[in-house]
């Protein structure tokens, strides 16, 4: 529990949106940011519990923060940022798919919106802590290199047939017959 309280500590000592915000607070108030923060957490946590739009909420914690790091990501000159953020979004997009099918019956439970906005704030975590990097390279890696050549079949397959389908549909010559064809 001390390491978890140095690593809050070390955040609000960071320069950003929300320490900014909270310095602000602490100013005005004359409560300490750290409180202020517990605070904050405390009510997010009761709202995600009990409060009406919690899905929406819990949705925004999710890609709002994201979005922005990810745009201050693409602007930067580093690439390792981009690799993060491109990293989360795959992980999220597959979590959101798994969600689609499960959201129905999990909503019901009572810790459900907490718990995925738990799992989404530890995909977004700082390194080394950063869930969606690790669930990449322990889940999603590993099944893309197992299964991808075949997926690349059926994806050529079907862009194909879709090229195709689209030229009978406005009356243009296939796309198949003015392409050349490929070398093996």
């Amino acid at each position: 529990m001390d390491g978890l309280s140095q690593r809050v500590e070390r955040f609000l000592e960071q320069r950003n949106l929300v320490t900014d915000a909270l310095r602000a607070l602490e100013a005005k108030t004359g409560v300490e940011k750290r409180y202020l923060a517990a605070g904050a957490v405390c009510l997010l946590s009761l709202y995600l519990l009990f409060g009406y739009g919690a899905s929406l909420l819990c949705n925004l914690i999710g890609f709002a923060y994201p979005a922005y790091a990810s745009i201050k990501a693409i602007e930067s000159p580093s690439k390792d940022d981009d690799t993060v953020w491109l990293t989360y979004w795959v992980v999220y997009a597959l979590f959101s798919l798994a969600e689609f099918f499960s959201d129905l019956l999990l909503s019901w439970f009572p810790f459900y919106y907490v718990g995925k906005c738990a799992f989404l704030l530890f995909c977004m975590a700082p390194r080394p802590w950063n869930g969606a990097l690790m669930l990449y390279h322990r889940v999603v890696r590993p099944l893309f290199l197992k299964h991808h050549g075949a997926v690349d079949r059926i994806v050529n397959n079907l862009s194909g047939r879709a090229l195709d389908t689209a030229a009978g549909i406005t009356g243009n010559v296939k796309p198949s017959q003015t392409l050349p064809p490929k070398d093996k």
